[in-house]
């Protein structure tokens, strides 16, 4: 059934919510982003706050390589080990460093499209590599109007680069034979609180056979009966800058949790 799925993203060391299509790819340019909310938190008091709550499958995103993002992240994760995924410039080579520091899951983006081409090879070594049941693929997309039909282009670096890939049925099926579930961000309306992208919402529990979490435009606690009437309890739902410990005036963090205990 559709749950609340929580989230931490992490930009520049601070806990942030961001307008997803307004970031910047350098971290030099990391005052330029569009912010909706900066906490005087540090990233483990919400890793406590789900953690006590059972928000399960919560996500800690680092925006950037910066230094000041890992020390966060692993701050999070100390709090609740075991209980978070972890995403943001995951490759094979770190992938194991931080489910050893206490992540349940690393969620891949960008890693797997070098040069903007998907590489299977990529995904399958990560997968025998930590184990399939602790991948998490990230398809954060952007949608194309493509002779009047809507697409949606699985975007990396922060969603400001398109890949070749778009999402379909026969995308997801191959991917699943690699990874544990799927987190889908749709860039055009993260960080809007505008509405939620019905037709993907839709379309994911279509396309996918395993657990999916969509983010970007959720503005309203209905948006949980909205999303689970649309994919029939398949897909779950991440709210952000709608979220009243994120500082808005939108969504109650304990309505969400109340939806979770009813589900």
């Amino acid at each position: 059934m559709t749950v609340f799925r929580g989230c931490i993203d992490i930009h520049s060391g601070k806990v942030k919510q961001i307008v997803g299509g307004k970031l910047v790819k350098d971290d030099t340019e990391s005052d330029e982003v569009e912010t909706n909310f900066v906490s005087e938190q540090p990233s483990s008091y919400y890793a406590q706050l789900y953690k006590q709550n059972q928000v399960h499958g919560t996500h800690v995103i680092k925006l950037g390589s910066l230094k000041a993002n890992d020390d966060a992240a692993r701050e999070a994760l100390g709090a609740w080990r075991g209980g978070l995924q972890i995403g943001g410039g995951i490759t094979d080579s770190n992938a194991q460093e931080w489910i050893d520091q206490g992540a349940s899951h690393v969620i891949v983006t960008s890693w797997l499209f070098p040069e903007g081409q998907f590489s299977i090879e990529r995904l399958q070594h990560l997968s025998s590599l930590i184990g399939k049941e602790k991948l998490v693929v990230d398809l954060s997309c952007r949608r194309q109007e493509i002779d009047g039909s809507p697409q949606w282009v699985v975007a990396m670096n922060k969603w400001q680069t398109l890949t070749s890939s778009v999402l379909d049925r026969e995308f997801f099926q191959l991917l699943s034979q690699y990874c544990d579930e799927f987190l889908v961000h749709a860039a055009d309306v993260e960080g809007l609180c505008q509405g939620i992208d019905q037709e993907l919402v839709r379309k994911l529990s279509e396309w996918s056979d395993l657990p999916v979490t969509y983010a970007g435009g959720a503005r309203s606690i209905q948006d949980l009966e909205t999303v689970k009437h649309l994919s029939n309890g398949k897909v779950d739902l991440t709210f952000g800058s709608a979220l009243n410990i994120f500082g808005g005036n939108l969504v109650k963090f304990e309505d969400c949790v109340k939806w979770n205990k009813t589900q």
